[in-house]
């Protein structure tokens, strides 16, 4: 009876070791890159095609990973790691196997990306003319630009506009014109030379056309500037007062007030300014008609032209 006994025992230990050898294997691979050198850390992760089973784990420092005791069926093992693009392989595991895998993981390509911020401008559609803008605030920031009979408002905005001598000129010729509110300023001379012109302190807006506008303005006008003056509502009820002056005894003042009220506004400006810078001669003594080997009477006459000539040039 014992011996029996002890023989069933047997019977059904070896039944269980050959049930378990039939259900499980194992999956084992190495993780490395394109020079087959190991990843460690990669996360590999094991799941079941046909069920949700999944298991992960780390590759160790060799780049190696092992899961046992993986139930027969067919598997999609994923390895991924940082900087290198993902992998998958599907292996079938089968009883008392265990296939190995080889992940080689390729270098990620580097991405970029750019995040704008603001809408970008849009071109505008109802007039093909070249259009430039400028405001008090620009003028007040730009070095310069709100000087009397400063250009620096036009060249430092408006493309193809430069001075040269002594003249504004815009796509190679000088002939301009200036607006007030769309109204044209009859007086022409205010297009010869710097002097005459709207001081910039007192542009609310600055509206600059350079091309492809209508007959009336004239077949040679290269430039038409549309001034926006200033109104008063910016201010409530304010004075400024500034006083500048420089080299070649320069001076540049002006005194503004401005206000409103609901349905009203009032801006009022006077401005004083002088300078010596132009009228001088380029060097201390005028040389124009100088002859050293005239005779004493036309030395003399010479004598007293240079002299004119010479306090002329100081007024």
């Amino acid at each position: 009876m014992m011996k029996q006994l002890a023989g069933s025992i047997v019977v059904v230990l070896f039944v269980g070791v050959v049930a378990r050898a039939t259900i499980f294997g194992s999956v084992r691979g190495v993780v490395h890159d394109p020079q087959h050198r190991p990843i460690q850390g990669a996360f590999v992760t094991l799941k079941a095609q046909d069920s949700d089973w999944k298991q992960s784990q780390n590759s160790d420092e060799n780049g190696e990973f092992d899961f046992s005791s993986v139930p027969i069926g067919s598997y999609t093992v994923t390895a991924t790691a940082k900087d290198f693009e993902p992998m998958q392989q599907e292996v079938i595991v089968k009883s008392d196997t265990s296939p190995v895998l080889h992940f080689e993981l390729n270098v990620a390509a580097i991405k970029q990306s750019v995040a704008i911020l603001e809408n970008p401008a849009e071109a505008p559609t109802e007039s093909v003319t070249p259009t430039t803008m400028v405001d008090r605030e620009d003028i007040r920031e730009t070095p310069g630009a709100d000087r009397t009979n400063g250009m620096e408002m036009i060249t430092d905005y408006v493309p193809a506009a430069y001075v040269t001598h002594d003249m504004l000129h815009m796509r190679g010729g000088h002939q301009v014109e200036y607006l007030i509110d769309g109204v044209p300023i009859p007086n022409t001379n205010i297009a010869s030379n710097l002097g005459p012109q709207i001081d910039p302190k007192d542009i609310d807006e600055l509206e600059v056309f350079r091309g492809s506008y209508d007959a009336d303005y004239g077949d040679r006008t290269y430039g038409i500037f549309n001034i926006v003056p200033r109104t008063g509502f910016e201010r409530n009820n304010e004075c400024d007062l500034l006083l500048s002056f420089g080299n070649f005894y320069q001076t540049d003042d002006q005194i503004s007030c401005g206000g409103h009220i609901e349905r009203f506004a009032y801006y009022v400006s006077a401005n004083g300014n002088r300078s010596n810078y132009g009228l001088q001669t380029p060097i201390a003594q005028v040389f124009h008609d100088a002859n050293p080997a005239w005779p004493s009477g036309s030395w003399i006459a010479w004598n007293s032209n240079q002299a004119a000539c010479r306090s002329l040039s100081m007024h």
